[in-house]
């Protein structure tokens, strides 16, 4: 899928990142491996790829885009940063900078005479200024102005100040070339004592991200803490603060419930495993043009907040199966390739002559996944064909995938029909091993090698779904038939749409084991979050008649025992 944005953004998440120019309708996104693309808004909907580049050899550690977005560049850890002219969508210089980079920020102003950038050395608090344009040494060095690693540096380009924090959560207000570095004059403020920038400080924890809204007039963060703070900049004073930690989110659940209490625990896991590897520093936040709208990610999907009333007005996605992580906005008319326009056209004020349609569209990218989504008001022009499938690959898989994909298997494994013996009586099942080769093959193999017999039907929730495959009986067990996990195969036309549908049971995207459930009514909101492999095409009643059976009100394992004698594959 692509990705897009209007607002100057940044480095994505583990595998992504994005960033997009709202004067020149570019998005440009950069992947883990080193790879930077460039993408084109398009006029009517959608973006177009315009061009590929093999920036570093290792990571890419941060990404930036100039003000005016002229300029975009890369640091990596290869301790090279690549700068390019966004407009012609070619490389123009190349900065070996003899460190390793932490952050990095264009800190011009449309019309100064150099281009500078900042780049934090990431082992360090130092922060190294370099014309963007020119050579490997630097203009200016700041040695002892932070003294523990930088996690942001942004810049406010209507009061031309540069905000830098650290990870001990200290923040600093500084100045570009034209005022030669020094604190600047337009703040309304002396001492940082009468300011509430010390927050982070006392909070004990370090903002992940920052963003100026149009006016400059508000500064919007995010920490670690997974609190979203508002200060107004020339004052330093806070001015909003929202809770987005998971004791919140619970707390909410049980008070008025946001999510199915399954798609709950799915979204909680997640996010327990984006703090186990740091994922919550890559979240971002933004402003929309207006300078009222903030918007970020959390578990419920992308939230909408209007900071001058302290609303949630919307939230984006909150039934998609992706957490999102960094997010970008475009809020503007795309800009037709045309011809060049003569001096009468650009002269006149004639509508007719511009296009009027505007496009919002919110760029984002997600945990774990290594591509971009767009967010639009549009609606598809056909949703009902299975070929309708949401999702655009623009690249062929390496010659690698290819061949792991297409090494011969031995003996078939998989089967398009199965048995389910239960001491109940036979539920028959319809498999789809095309669309779910992987899924199939599991339940097949386990099928043929008796791993299912005995167990228990162990969770029955009357009116969903009959759940089984856990030789503990308790489902916290089973596993695979390769070990461990295996990730989710979906499929555009395999949904939750009918009763007694087979799909894997897991406790979060990736997370298939052995278990799996059989539905009993039309389940919707379980699609793209649990496999379909299959459909009861016989013993419905045998299904119901479990669904049932009278249960422990606290785990849902029936009083009475029903258990799989054996599942025959034909």
């Amino acid at each position: 899928m692509l990705d897009y944005c209007e607002q100057c953004i940044e480095i994505i998440l583990l595998m992504f990142s994005t960033t997009l120019t709202q004067v020149t309708d570019f998005i440009i996104t950069a992947s883990q491996d080193g790879h930077v693309k460039f993408w084109k808004k398009k006029e009517d909907e959608g973006v177009e790829f315009v061009k590929h580049f093999r920036c570093h050899l290792g990571v890419i550690e941060c990404i930036s885009v100039s003000a005016e977005g002229a300029l975009f560049c890369s640091v990596g850890d290869d301790q090279a940063m690549k700068v390019f002219d966004v407009v012609n969508f070619d490389m123009i210089n190349m900065l070996k900078l003899g460190f390793h980079p932490g952050q990095c920020e264009w800190i011009y102003n449309p019309g100064d005479a150099i281009s500078t950038v900042a780049c934090s050395e990431k082992s360090t608090g130092k922060i190294f200024v370099y014309d963007g344009r020119g050579s490997n040494q630097p203009l200016h060095t700041f040695e002892k102005m932070h003294t523990a690693p930088l996690s942001q540096i942004r810049l406010n380009p209507r009061y031309r100040v540069i905000v830098s924090a650290d990870k001990t959560g200290m923040l600093e207000y500084w100045t570009g070339l034209p005022s030669e570095f020094k604190f600047p004059r337009q703040v309304e403020w002396q001492f940082k004592t009468d300011t509430d920038l010390y927050e982070f400080a006392k909070c004990r924890t370090y903002p992940t991200s920052l963003a100026f809204s149009q006016d400059g007039k508000k500064m919007a963060t995010i920490a670690t803490d997974r609190k979203v703070r508002i200060f107004r900049f020339l004052t330093g004073k806070l001015m909003r603060v929202f809770d987005e930690s998971l004791t919140m989110f619970t707390e909410l659940q049980q008070m008025r419930q946001q999510l199915p209490d399954m798609e709950f625990g799915r979204r909680m896991a997640v996010e327990r495993e984006l703090e186990k590897v740091d994922g919550i520093r890559l979240t971002n936040i933004i402003f929309d043009e207006t300078g009222h709208f903030v918007l970020y990610g959390t578990m419920l999907g992308i939230k909408v907040i209007n900071v001058e009333t302290n609303r949630c007005v919307r939230i984006l996605g909150k039934q998609e199966n992706i957490r999102v992580v960094q997010l970008s906005l475009f809020q503007g008319v795309a800009k037709a390739m045309q011809a060049a326009p003569t001096i009468e056209m650009k002269a006149s004020e004639n509508p007719a002559l511009q296009s009027s349609d505007p496009d919002p569209t919110v760029f984002c990218t997600a945990f774990k996944k290594n591509r971009f989504y767009m967010f639009t008001k549009r609606e598809p022009e056909d949703t009902k064909s299975a070929d309708s499938d949401r999702d655009i690959f623009n690249e062929k898989p390496s010659k690698e995938e290819v061949m792991a994909a297409t090494q011969a298997e031995g003996p078939k494994r998989v089967s398009d029909s199965a048995i389910i013996h239960t001491t109940m009586g036979d539920i028959h099942i319809k498999l789809f091993p095309v669309e779910c080769p992987k899924t199939v093959e599991n339940f097949c193999v386990h099928s043929r090698n008796g791993y299912y017999n005995s167990h228990i039907f162990h969770r029955v929730i009357k009116g969903f779904m009959i759940q089984t495959g856990d030789p503990t009986g308790t489902g916290m067990g089973g596993e695979s038939i390769w070990g461990g996990e295996f990730e989710d195969e979906f499929h555009a036309t395999l949904r939750h749409d009918r009763p007694y549908t087979l799909s894997m049971a897991n406790a979060g995207p990736g997370t298939n084991g052995s278990q799996f459930f059989i539905t009993v009514v039309p389940t919707p909101w379980l699609d793209n979050k649990h496999t379909v492999f299959g459909r009861t095409t016989k013993g419905m009643e045998v299904v119901q008649r479990i669904s049932n059976l009278k249960v422990n009100p606290k785990t849902d394992k029936p009083y009475e025992d029903i258990s799989i004698i054996n599942i025959t594959i034909k």
